[in-house]
Protein backbone atom coordinates (compact mmCIF):
# COMPACT_ATOMS: atom_id res chain seq x y z
CA UNK A 1 0.00 0.00 0.00
CA UNK A 2 1.40 3.39 -0.98
CA UNK A 3 4.98 4.21 -1.84
CA UNK A 4 7.80 1.77 -1.17
CA UNK A 5 9.59 2.01 2.16
CA UNK A 6 13.23 1.09 2.76
CA UNK A 7 15.36 0.33 5.79
CA UNK A 8 14.01 -0.06 9.31
CA UNK A 9 10.42 0.60 8.21
CA UNK A 10 10.65 -2.22 5.68
CA UNK A 11 12.29 -4.54 8.21
CA UNK A 12 9.40 -3.98 10.63
CA UNK A 13 6.88 -4.51 7.84
CA UNK A 14 8.45 -7.85 6.87
CA UNK A 15 7.01 -9.50 9.99
CA UNK A 16 3.42 -8.62 9.19
CA UNK A 17 3.56 -8.37 5.39
CA UNK A 18 6.35 -10.60 4.06
CA UNK A 19 4.60 -11.02 0.70
CA UNK A 20 5.11 -7.32 -0.01
CA UNK A 21 8.56 -6.94 1.53
CA UNK A 22 11.60 -7.43 -0.71
CA UNK A 23 14.83 -8.77 0.75
CA UNK A 24 17.87 -10.63 -0.60
CA UNK A 25 17.57 -8.64 -3.82
CA UNK A 26 21.35 -8.70 -4.23
CA UNK A 27 21.02 -12.35 -5.25
CA UNK A 28 18.81 -11.30 -8.19
CA UNK A 29 21.04 -8.50 -9.51
CA UNK A 30 22.34 -8.97 -13.04
CA UNK A 31 20.74 -12.38 -13.47
CA UNK A 32 18.03 -13.44 -15.88
CA UNK A 33 14.71 -14.93 -14.79
CA UNK A 34 15.80 -18.44 -15.75
CA UNK A 35 18.79 -18.09 -13.40
CA UNK A 36 16.65 -17.14 -10.41
CA UNK A 37 13.36 -18.95 -10.95
CA UNK A 38 14.40 -21.77 -8.59
CA UNK A 39 14.70 -19.17 -5.81
CA UNK A 40 11.20 -17.86 -6.54
CA UNK A 41 9.63 -20.69 -4.53
CA UNK A 42 11.67 -19.75 -1.47
CA UNK A 43 10.74 -16.07 -1.48
CA UNK A 44 7.46 -14.77 -0.05
CA UNK A 45 7.24 -12.02 -2.69
CA UNK A 46 6.39 -12.70 -6.30
CA UNK A 47 8.94 -12.92 -9.14
CA UNK A 48 7.72 -12.53 -12.70
CA UNK A 49 9.48 -12.90 -16.04
CA UNK A 50 9.46 -9.91 -18.39
CA UNK A 51 11.65 -10.17 -21.50
CA UNK A 52 13.93 -12.62 -19.70
CA UNK A 53 14.43 -10.30 -16.72
CA UNK A 54 13.17 -11.13 -13.24
CA UNK A 55 10.73 -8.52 -12.03
CA UNK A 56 9.53 -8.26 -8.45
CA UNK A 57 5.83 -7.61 -7.89
CA UNK A 58 4.93 -5.52 -4.87
CA UNK A 59 1.49 -4.01 -4.30
CA UNK A 60 0.52 -4.34 -7.96
CA UNK A 61 3.70 -2.68 -9.27
CA UNK A 62 6.74 -4.42 -10.68
CA UNK A 63 10.37 -3.52 -10.15
CA UNK A 64 13.70 -4.85 -11.36
CA UNK A 65 16.41 -5.85 -8.90
CA UNK A 66 18.35 -2.78 -10.07
CA UNK A 67 15.42 -0.49 -9.17
CA UNK A 68 15.02 -2.04 -5.71
CA UNK A 69 18.78 -1.84 -5.14
CA UNK A 70 18.71 1.83 -6.17
CA UNK A 71 16.03 2.50 -3.53
CA UNK A 72 18.28 0.95 -0.90
CA UNK A 73 21.32 2.92 -2.07
CA UNK A 74 19.26 6.15 -2.05
CA UNK A 75 18.38 5.45 1.59
CA UNK A 76 22.04 4.81 2.46
CA UNK A 77 23.05 7.95 0.55
CA UNK A 78 20.47 10.04 2.45
CA UNK A 79 21.70 8.65 5.77
CA UNK A 80 25.30 9.46 4.90
CA UNK A 81 24.35 12.99 3.80
CA UNK A 82 22.45 13.53 7.03
CA UNK A 83 25.37 12.28 9.14
CA UNK A 84 28.03 14.16 7.19
CA UNK A 85 26.07 17.34 6.52
CA UNK A 86 27.23 17.47 2.89
CA UNK A 87 25.94 16.02 -0.39
CA UNK A 88 27.23 12.56 -1.30
CA UNK A 89 27.71 12.05 -5.03
CA UNK A 90 30.43 9.41 -5.30
CA UNK A 91 30.74 5.92 -3.87
CA UNK A 92 32.81 2.78 -3.77
CA UNK A 93 30.51 -0.23 -3.58
CA UNK A 94 31.42 -3.69 -2.35
CA UNK A 95 30.07 -6.89 -3.91
CA UNK A 96 30.58 -10.60 -3.26
CA UNK A 97 33.77 -11.92 -4.84
CA UNK A 98 31.72 -14.39 -6.91
CA UNK A 99 29.76 -11.60 -8.68
CA UNK A 100 30.21 -11.83 -12.45
CA UNK A 101 30.48 -8.88 -14.82
CA UNK A 102 26.71 -8.70 -15.38
CA UNK A 103 26.08 -8.53 -11.63
CA UNK A 104 28.77 -5.87 -11.21
CA UNK A 105 27.29 -3.79 -14.04
CA UNK A 106 23.82 -4.10 -12.47
CA UNK A 107 25.30 -2.85 -9.19
CA UNK A 108 26.84 0.11 -11.01
CA UNK A 109 23.46 0.83 -12.71
CA UNK A 110 21.71 0.80 -9.32
CA UNK A 111 24.25 3.32 -8.06
CA UNK A 112 23.58 5.60 -11.03
CA UNK A 113 19.80 5.36 -10.45
CA UNK A 114 20.44 6.34 -6.83
CA UNK A 115 22.30 9.45 -7.94
CA UNK A 116 25.78 8.12 -7.26
CA UNK A 117 28.88 8.06 -9.38
CA UNK A 118 30.21 4.58 -8.57
CA UNK A 119 33.95 5.07 -8.72
CA UNK A 120 34.83 1.46 -8.08
CA UNK A 121 33.34 -1.95 -7.40
CA UNK A 122 35.43 -3.80 -4.79
CA UNK A 123 35.18 -7.45 -3.80
CA UNK A 124 33.91 -7.78 -0.22
CA UNK A 125 36.86 -9.90 0.95
CA UNK A 126 39.27 -7.33 -0.48
CA UNK A 127 37.39 -4.54 1.30
CA UNK A 128 37.56 -6.49 4.56
CA UNK A 129 41.30 -6.99 4.12
CA UNK A 130 41.82 -3.28 3.42
CA UNK A 131 39.74 -2.31 6.46
CA UNK A 132 41.84 -4.61 8.62
CA UNK A 133 45.01 -2.98 7.30
CA UNK A 134 46.39 -5.98 5.47
CA UNK A 135 47.29 -3.76 2.53
CA UNK A 136 50.29 -2.59 4.59
CA UNK A 137 51.85 -6.00 4.14
CA UNK A 138 54.02 -6.49 1.08
CA UNK A 139 52.86 -9.97 0.14
CA UNK A 140 51.16 -13.07 1.43
CA UNK A 141 48.13 -15.33 1.29
CA UNK A 142 45.05 -14.21 3.20
CA UNK A 143 41.94 -16.20 4.17
CA UNK A 144 38.83 -14.06 4.64
CA UNK A 145 35.76 -15.58 6.28
CA UNK A 146 32.42 -13.87 5.58
CA UNK A 147 29.60 -14.86 7.93
CA UNK A 148 26.93 -12.48 6.63
CA UNK A 149 23.78 -12.44 4.56
CA UNK A 150 22.72 -16.00 5.23
CA UNK A 151 25.85 -17.60 3.80
CA UNK A 152 29.25 -18.66 5.06
CA UNK A 153 31.87 -17.67 2.50
CA UNK A 154 35.60 -18.14 2.40
CA UNK A 155 37.89 -16.29 0.01
CA UNK A 156 41.60 -16.82 -0.49
CA UNK A 157 43.43 -13.67 -1.55
CA UNK A 158 46.98 -13.23 -2.70
CA UNK A 159 48.69 -9.96 -1.86
CA UNK A 160 51.64 -9.04 -4.02
CA UNK A 161 53.12 -5.53 -4.09
CA UNK A 162 49.96 -4.01 -2.60
CA UNK A 163 47.59 -5.64 -5.13
CA UNK A 164 44.93 -8.09 -3.95
CA UNK A 165 44.03 -10.97 -6.24
CA UNK A 166 41.11 -13.25 -5.37
CA UNK A 167 42.46 -16.77 -5.96
CA UNK A 168 39.35 -18.66 -4.84
CA UNK A 169 36.02 -18.01 -3.23
CA UNK A 170 33.23 -20.33 -2.21
CA UNK A 171 30.28 -20.30 0.10
CA UNK A 172 27.35 -22.22 1.44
Amino acid sequence: TGEPVVGLQAKKRKVRDAEHTVFSVKRLLGRGFEDVKAAAGQLPYRLLAAEGVARIEVNGRTYTAVEISAMILREVKAGAEHALGVPVTKAVVTVPAYFNDSQRQATRAAGRLAGLDVLRIVNEPTAASLAYGLDRKKQGLIAVYDLGGGTFDLSILKLHDGIFEVLATHGD
